[in-house]
């Protein structure tokens, strides 16, 4: 029987991914993600799933980020029963995300009802903390390179992605002996904590990522840039508000901090993660011992610990949280989310927009829509919680800290294939992105490219 692949999400978009394989009559979906961005995006996860969720037979999970994850409470509140697959550490990161998300849910439902002003419905959350506790009971772990059956007929393994903790391929194998390897989200080379992605030689099909496919990340040294961003805060006294993911980022940047001291390169400033999932995200990135590269073993193994560098504060009251607004400088605040979408960043920087002395430092990409999209394309003024709120701070990005291969990274892994894939399919980017990264691998490579266009149905 045919096997087919429906693109349900991440298809001329970077988030909501969502890649439904039918493999002789039965149902597997790859990534179960929440759309994130502009409101039209947005209200897709509020629309019925394009295919009934108890119709599913198996979710094979790719990694622990809310635009692969973030749907799947609703999912199972809308009837899905069967499993989902993730490493291990994915599923130690999931229990924190997923519980998280739905309690921020909430909290943005009560906090727009207390000032909705007009006589709209009340707003509600997609769902809430229960849901997602729910949906934690139907994680099931499978390891790295071992062979897993799947409903249809067909097996399974994951490789390492180098994207996150925990985060991998999937390279599922058809029973007539054909394989689709899903990137997930492709990571990049020598970034510090985990392994590199895996090179991989043979797919008949694959489906690629493409968050950056028109660009190439700075060679910008990152240490010099949140160096210099630093010292200028110790120098104005203000503080660095830094819109981080609680997941890779705020690791990241907490081992360039523990380098940059150990260097003496920048003074040691208070540092606050103010996140609950990111001071447990960083718990589970110690502990993972098996997903460490070189470097980091080393240094577990000389009992320093580059996730914890001098004047860290883990943050997890809420009401500590709201102390720092009125707290004076010079510090630097980590918090979620990275896009500065929701949580509680936004309060930080519905305090300290204002003033000239602080210095708003985004660390990764900020989708179309998005307040950190806003502030860097450069509003003089934002929308926070109904409040027009005056951008006075300095707004900069640390370029070279992306999660996510660039179009050279990409180029380069897909160099390691030994024979072409028949098609590929390139997914998870804005139209511009897709566009460049398909004309490069075909003037690089060759290769038979498709975009596929949400809900689109392909055989393979």
């Amino acid at each position: 029987m045919a096997q087919s692949i429906t693109f349900l999400g991440a298809a001329e978009t970077v988030t909501g991914s969502r890649h439904l394989l039918e493999i002789n009559g039965k149902r597997v979906l790859v990534d179960c993600g929440m759309f994130q961005g502009s409101s039209e995006l947005r209200e897709r996860n509020w629309q019925p799933f394009p295919v009934p969720p108890g119709t599913i037979d198996a979710v094979v999970i790719t990694h622990a980020h809310m635009d692969h994850i973030g749907w799947l409470p609703r999912f199972v509140r809308e009837g899905y029963r069967g499993p989902f697959y993730a490493t291990k550490a994915t599923i130690a990161l999931s229990k924190i995300s997923l519980p998280d998300s739905g309690r921020i849910q909430e909290e943005d439902a009560r906090h727009h009802n207390k000032h909705q002003t007009s006589r709209h419905e009340p707003a509600l959350p997609l769902y809430n903390e229960d849901d997602a506790y729910a949906c934690l009971k139907q994680f099931q772990p499978v390891g790295y390179g071992e062979l897993h059956p799947l409903p249809g007929g067909a097996q399974w393994r994951y490789l390492p992605a180098g994207h996150i903790l925990g985060s991998a391929f999937a390279e599922i194998f058809f029973d007539n002996g054909e394989r689709i390897l899903m990137s997930g989200d492709l990571g990049r080379f020598n970034t510090p904590i985990i392994k590199d992605p895996t090179t991989m030689e043979f797919a008949e099909t694959l489906v690629v990522e493409s968050t950056y496919g028109d660009r190439l990340h700075s060679h910008e040294d990152p240490l010099g840039k949140i160096e210099e961003v630093v010292k200028a805060a110790w120098q104005s006294g203000g503080a660095v508000v830094t819109p981080s993911f609680a997941i890779g980022r705020t690791q990241e940047l907490l081992y360039y901090m523990s380098e940059l001291q150990a260097a003496n390169r920048i003074p040691r400033i208070p540092i606050y993660i103010d996140s609950p999932m990111a001071t447990s995200t960083t718990h589970i990135y110690e502990e993972a011992l098996d997903e460490h590269d070189t470097e980091m073993k080393l240094a577990l193994h000389n009992h320093e610990n580059p996730l914890e560098p001098a004047g860290v504060q883990f943050v997890r009251d809420a009401e500590q949280s709201k102390a720092l607004n009125s707290t004076k400088g010079p510090m630097m605040i980590i918090s979620g989310s990275g896009m500065a979408n929701g949580g509680r960043v936004v309060h930080h920087l519905m305090h300290r927009l204002p003033d000239p002395k602080t210095i708003v430092l985004f660390t990764g990409y900020q989708a179309e829509g998005t307040l950190g999209r806003k502030l860097l394309e450069g509003a003089d003024t934002v929308r926070i919680y109904g409040e027009e709120i005056p951008v006075r701070a300095r707004i900069d990005k640390a370029n070279a800290l992306s999660a996510h291969a660039d179009q050279g990274e990409i180029i380069r892994w897909l160099k390691g294939f030994k024979t072409p894939p028949r098609k590929t399919y390139i997914v998870h980017g804005e139209p511009p992105a897709q566009a460049a990264l398909q004309a490069k691998i075909k003037e690089e490579l060759g290769w038979a490219t498709v975009i596929p266009k949400w809900k689109e149905r392909f055989e393979l």
